[in-house]
């Protein structure tokens, strides 16, 4: 774009002085000719020589070069003003409208009607200021509001592990059925516990690191197969399975763990939403020198409104859930920041039951 618009400001920085060395160029011709026109006019008329207008005259004639010079200069000075004093204050408005969009307000920029362009560009800079700025304030509140809900989630499992804790062990002649019940509920409320902690540190790792690859070659296919493998215990839970539709071999350089963890959030997203008793579907393919993966499972229609935000920090498909799907509004955002920094895109749609995530990476 700069060499694009360098080009047409040298060109408009030209016309300009090349207009006010005409300008000067014509007062100092029209000086010197209203001057030779004046003395043949002067010459050729009777004159009382005790009128004020012939003694002023005379003097004229008698000093004409400081006079001229006077003229010139005086019209010298007019002429710069136009050229370069508006100009500069010009600048300056500029240079004040720029300062304001360090802390942009609801009022618009206003500017002198020679500086429409600039203007109307200004306005449009601030208004994306604001909407960034709405953005970022939104995308805070809702990390604070989610980081309460998760401190108060976290006293119920852990009031619940140490109170059947504290059950077992005040209780020794408890039943076996009765002891293995409390083992189990203990352990669930344990592991849930662990979930809520990883939200936690979901939420500072996308916030305060930076991501950084190691690549190096992997077979993506080996790596979607582990990945599903150790996927079956919470696929089974929801009474789900995974159908992998992948080539023997799909040579990829990537970062392999963050890269997995792509997929491990798009698994665990289709875990709680897909359909019980439904196939989460992966189909993988090259196509022009790009990994073409796909991901479908049924599930209920996501409203385009709704799929335009999959991918925003903390934002939850179903928020009436409350963190109690165990789901940060995280994982898709870490998804996509993650493909996108393998140079890769990620997208979202939904016809009818069906929910389809298309992730492209390029081979190398």
């Amino acid at each position: 774009m700069s060499n694009v618009k360098h080009p047409a400001a040298r060109r408009s920085g030209l016309r300009t002085w090349g207009l006010y060395l005409l300008a000067l160029t014509a007062w100092v011709t029209g000086v010197i000719a209203l001057a030779l026109m004046g003395l043949l006019v002067c010459s050729s008329m009777t004159w009382s020589e005790v009128t004020p207008l012939y003694m002023f005259l005379i003097w004229v004639r008698d000093y004409l070069p400081f006079v001229g010079a006077v003229v010139v200069l005086v019209g010298w000075v007019v002429i710069s003003y136009f050229f370069i004093a508006r100009p500069a204050r010009d600048v300056q408005l500029l240079l004040d409208a720029a300062a304001d969009l360090a802390s942009p307000s609801d009022t618009p920029i206003r500017l002198p009607a020679s500086l429409q362009s600039a203007e109307v560009q200004l306005n449009l800079v601030r208004q994306q200021a604001l909407r960034t700025a709405q953005a970022a304030r939104e995308a805070e509140q809702r990390k604070n509001d989610l980081v309460v809900y998760l401190a108060h989630d976290l006293k119920t499992p852990l009031t619940s592990v140490l109170g059947y804790l504290t059950l077992l062990r005040d209780e020794p002649q408890l039943s076996e059925p009765l002891r293995r019940r409390y083992t189990d509920i203990a352990l669930n409320k344990a592991q849930r516990l662990e979930d809520l902690i990883n939200e936690f540190f979901d939420i500072t790792r996308f916030s305060l690191t930076h991501l950084e690859l190691t690549r190096r070659e992997i077979d993506l296919t080996r790596l979607l197969e582990q990945l599903e493998s150790e996927f079956e215990p919470v696929l089974a839970r929801r009474r789900l399975h995974c159908e992998l539709h992948l080539p023997p071999q799909l040579k990829l350089v990537c970062d392999p763990d963050k890269l997995a963890r792509v997929f491990d959030n798009l698994l665990n997203n289709a875990c709680h939403y897909a359909y019980p008793d439904t196939a989460v579907t992966l189909h993988g393919a090259v196509e022009d020198g790009w990994v073409v993966l796909t991901m479908e499972n049924a599930g209920s229609h996501i409203p385009p409104e709704k799929l335009s935000r999959m991918f925003e920090q903390f934002f939850r498909l179903d928020s009436s859930r409350g963190t109690e799907g165990g789901n940060a509004g995280l994982g898709l955002a870490i998804a996509k920041e993650i493909v996108e920094a393998h140079g890769g895109t990620i997208e979202a749609a939904s016809e009818g039951e069906s929910i389809r995530f298309t992730v492209r990476l390029p081979v190398s």
